[in-house]
């Protein structure tokens, strides 16, 4: 399949550590590059965006085949495997750089979303409502070389021990048949 073919998704759900080892593992992904998003500041560093100055969240940016996954089911895993109902919260990582987010890329992945977020509160799947950011995408700043991949890289860091590998576990429980198989 060319990179024509692949479709884009942005989502911040706290810290992008977590959310790209979930998201490597989903069939139909092709890249998962963790970044920063919906700041005013040109070209982000990771210190500057957690001390919380840029306006930016935590993002990931999502390269996928519609055709074996459809957005919808990113969203599925997106507000299965974060806390959405938290005001710029995930865990222990406090801020607005934290906030649970969707970048959208045009009106349909805006239509959708909002469409799921409606259902989830109305059939209640959380104790409180929802409070994801449903905002236009802008410009994408990719990580530092050294955030990519990070839990594959560095899977026996502390927090990666703490954090990440239980919600990939979980993930992976969850969302069995949705596993890549490469």
């Amino acid at each position: 399949m060319s990179n024509l073919d692949l479709a884009i998704a942005t989502f911040g759900g706290g810290c992008f550590w977590c959310t790209e080892a979930v998201f490597n593992e989903l069939r139909g992904v092709s890249k998962v590059t963790s970044g920063y998003c919906g700041g005013a500041v040109e070209e982000p560093t990771y210190a500057a965006v957690c001390a919380g100055t840029t306006g930016h969240a935590e993002v990931i940016q999502i390269e996928f085949d519609p055709t074996l996954c459809a957005y919808e089911d990113l969203l599925e895993v997106f507000f299965r495997t974060h806390d959405p109902t938290t005001l710029n919260r995930q865990g222990n990582d406090v801020g607005t750089q934290y906030r649970s987010v969707v970048f959208y890329h045009d009106e349909e992945q805006k239509t959708v979303t909002e469409a799921i977020i409606q259902r989830l509160n109305e059939t209640t799947a959380f104790r409180a409502p929802i409070v994801t950011e449903v905002t236009a995408a802008v410009t994408f700043y990719a990580a530092e070389d050294y955030h990519q991949d990070y839990f594959k890289l560095n899977p026996n860091q502390p927090y990666c021990r703490a954090v990440v590998q239980p919600k990939v576990e979980k993930f992976r429980a969850v969302f069995s048949e949705k596993l890549r198989v490469d």
